[in-house]
């Protein structure tokens, strides 16, 4: 199972989140860690890229307005992908992700 760490700006994102949005979140993470575990690359629905102008930061879509950054960190448990969770909300998560 990948372990995940969540800046804090992350942290204060999710909060601002609807529900609803965080419900939404919640389904394509769980879709994205299928994909890490099965060790395929992301679906496309996931849009999982790079982010433009900064270098080892990724997005990944989880709504037709939703978007959330991570980028790949040290491995917690041995054999296991690590994801830190960025920034999450609506496309201005570009402007720091």
């Amino acid at each position: 199972m990948p372990t995940y760490g969540k800046t804090e700006r992350f942290k204060k994102d999710y909060a601002d989140l609807s529900p609803e949005a965080r419900k939404r979140f919640k389904n394509a993470v769980k879709k994205f860690v299928e994909d890490l575990r099965a060790g395929r690359p992301f679906r496309k629905g996931l849009r999982v890229k790079g982010v433009k102008g900064a270098s080892g930061i990724f997005e990944m879509t989880w709504a037709d307005d939703g978007r959330a950054t991570f980028e790949f960190g040290d491995e917690g448990r041995e054999g296991e992908t690590h994801i830190i969770w960025r920034r999450v909300g609506a496309h201005d998560v570009f402007g720091e992700p």
